[in-house]
């Protein structure tokens, strides 16, 4: 079976749809929507005109569904899912469209999703990670770490990191250790992990087409990850075994969704199993 991908160009959205597709081992092809106008799709949708907003033209006639995560895919969704007369499902709450248009919507516990039949209570964000051969599982045992950085919520300072990363080296000193870094990650703190011996670091700034992080997912018995990378914690949390511990940040607030994420998983024992959520979605 086959479902149509709709992109809203991040790559934190529709790896989560490619993710869905293929843990629900379905074929997909994906198209990018352009969506300069979200404020006037909310207004549409609240008086159910649905129109082909953003020109979209799919030939197709053998999808068994549209598939979107993130709100500027939304109204698109709906529309062609009428269109073609197939099911509509949103991988995230989709705050301020009518909810009963969609045949599934998976909704993340820290989103407090309501109790309805279509909506799904997930606690993590879907995902599906493959190794990329960058390392390779050693006889030694092995810990990653996977820095995020500054956002809205947290501020990644220096000392911060150092403290955490001394901690690391006293804690395990006969571990091979692994680091990689993000787009987020300060130069500050890229500069600091120059004083430290570690056994593979990538530095995004500097290689920004390599992603090591599910060999990291692979290989390692210990991983840690910094608390504003939600999407790297659900990631661990679905491709690997590893004990997962949080390096927690600066924080301009408190019970963030960040927090409540954190928590959930936390709160999760092993790695975790989506089939009894797919299942729930029939095509």
């Amino acid at each position: 079976m086959r479902v149509l991908i709709l992109s809203d160009g991040k790559a934190g959205h529709v790896n989560q749809s490619i993710a869905f597709a293929k843990l629900k081992n379905l074929e997909f092809d994906i198209i990018e929507v352009k969506n300069n106008l979200k404020l006037l799709t909310y207004i549409l949708d609240l008086f159910h005109i649905s129109i082909n907003l953003f020109s979209l033209h799919v030939s197709k006639s053998n999808y068994k569904a549209i598939v979107s995560t993130g709100s500027a895919t939304y109204y698109a969704n709906k529309y062609l899912a009428k269109k073609l007369g197939v099911k509509s499902i949103a991988l995230m709450l989709p705050r301020g469209f009518r909810y009963s248009d969609f045949d599934y919507i998976f909704g993340q516990s820290h989103d407090n999703p309501p109790k309805e039949k279509n909506i799904i209570e997930i606690p993590i964000n879907f995902s599906f990670t493959t190794p990329k051969g960058y390392l390779q599982k050693s006889e030694k045992q092995s810990l990653g770490i996977i820095l995020g950085g500054d956002n809205k919520v947290f501020k990644m300072q220096e000392d911060t990191i150092k403290k955490h990363l001394d901690n690391i080296f006293e804690t395990y000193p006969d571990h091979l250790k692994y680091i990689t870094t993000s787009r987020r990650t300060p130069k500050e703190v890229e500069k600091l992990l120059e004083d430290y011996a570690f056994d593979y670091k990538l530095i995004y700034s500097q290689e920004p087409t390599i992603n090591p992080i599910g060999d990291f997912l692979k290989i390692c018995e210990v991983l840690f990850i910094s608390i504003d990378s939600t999407s790297m914690l659900s990631e661990a949390k679905a491709n690997s075994e590893a004990s997962l511990h949080i390096i927690d940040l600066v924080a301009k607030e408190t019970d963030t969704k960040y927090h409540k994420i954190a928590k959930n998983i936390l709160t999760l024992e092993g790695k975790f199993d989506y089939m009894p959520y797919l299942q729930k979605v029939t095509l």
